[in-house]
């Protein structure tokens, strides 16, 4: 394992799943609770990353996978631990008005437009400011896009311009969480953290 994080630059893929072949083509340090083929390194994510040292990691990618952690807040400080100053967290989780979200029973949370600035003190983007309070490990939330999409696929068009509508600003990413998440279901929300150090 000594030799796997020793990588430059070091850029975990956590929860790497059956995808991990691809995630180790773009050149990332793969990780799973599971011992499946192309995981360079098994463990359980509830338990932090303790194979990796302070300030030691270049990027952090996870994509549907934040929503299966029982510690969520811990593993949050983790990535905050072992992220350089100038690393990056970029991360993909389902927004909580996906039908298929409450489907899921290994599901732990939900997550909307506001979550991850419960973690900065930097809320200019925003207008309906949240505590950040909460957590002492603070992040810059450099990047939020909602994604929507559906089954349906002469519907898809239609998502994908209800989608760069809502994603033109922040004021109209914070209206449709307000007014219309419960009427157009929103797929996943991607965001790109930054530790403030």
């Amino acid at each position: 394992m000594d030799e796997i994080i020793k990588k430059k630059p070091l850029v975990i893929d956590l929860a790497s799943g059956s995808k991990a072949d691809r995630k180790k083509a773009l050149g990332r340090v793969t990780t799973d609770i599971l011992d499946l083929p192309n995981i360079d390194i098994v463990c359980d994510l509830d338990e932090g990353l303790p194979f990796l040292s302070d300030n030691s990691v270049d990027e952090i990618h996870s994509v549907h996978a934040l929503e299966h952690i029982e510690n969520f807040e811990f593993l949050m400080k983790e990535i905050h631990r072992v992220l350089k100053p100038d690393g990056i967290k970029h991360l993909m989780v389902p927004h909580f008005s996906n039908p298929y979200h409450y489907s899921d029973p290994t599901h732990k949370h939900f997550f909307g437009y506001y979550t991850f600035y419960y973690y900065t003190d930097r809320q200019e983007k925003i207008r309906r400011k949240v505590p950040p309070y909460y957590f002492k490990e603070k992040f810059e939330v450099k990047f939020i896009k909602l994604h929507f999409y559906s089954l349906i696929p002469f519907l898809r068009p239609i998502a994908k311009l209800f989608g760069w509508i809502i994603n033109s600003s922040g004021l109209m990413q914070e209206l449709y969480e307000f007014y219309l998440s419960s009427i157009f279901p929103c797929y996943s929300i991607e965001v790109i953290l930054k530790p403030i150090k």
